[in-house]
Order: structure tokens, then C-alpha cells, then sequence
């Protein structure tokens, strides 16, 4: 299993229509191949940030949703609200034994 992080960074005033996208993003998301679970949070300090955690059975679910054109249609309008381009860091666990 990995982890995605992604985060993003709003432009002033674009919060309650960043919350209205990413709910389309995260309902087309629950189809992809792979797909476990994920959250959206908020960042407590700047509420212009955002960060969404997701798992996926492997990094090649997580590519495959990531290049996708579904993927590439429900983020344009989240694409348009963003400061600065989405920071995305792909997780895997590793034993610690």
C-alpha cells in the first residue's frame, strides 16, 4: 500500500469553491482502480492550504488515476484556484523490523 500527499495552496478567496470542486474530485476518485481511501484536510494556521492524503493498493493505481483524463477533468477548475503549482509526494511504508 502507498500513501499520496498532495498540497495545494488557494488563492485568497477561493475557499468555499475549492470545497464545492474537490468533492467532485474526491466522488470520481472512488471509481479509480486502487483506490483505498483518502481525506481532505485544512490546514489550522492557513486555511488557504489544503492537503489531501489518499491510499492506493500500488503506485501503479495511483499513476494510472494520476494521469487519467478523468482525473485531468475533474481537477481543471481546482487548477485554476491554486497560488502555486500542487506539491505531490507518493509514501511507501517500509518494515521496521
Amino acid at each position: 500500500m502507498i500513501k499520496v500527499i498532495i498540497e495545494r495552496v488557494l488563492a485568497e478567496d477561493m475557499e468555499s469553491t475549492y470545497d464545492n470542486e474537490i468533492r467532485k474530485t474526491l466522488a470520481a476518485i472512488m471509481t479509480a482502480k486502487g483506490y483505498i481511501s483518502g481525506a481532505s484536510y485544512t490546514n489550522v494556521d492557513n486555511p488557504n492550504i489544503r492537503t489531501i492524503i489518499t491510499d492506493w493498493d500500488n503506485v501503479g493505481c495511483w499513476n494510472r488515476w494520476y494521469k487519467s483524463q478523468t482525473r485531468q477533468d475533474v481537477n481543471k477548475a481546482i487548477h485554476l484556484m491554486l497560488k502555486q503549482d500542487e506539491k505531490i509526494k507518493v509514501l511507501m511504508s517500509q518494515s521496521l523490523s
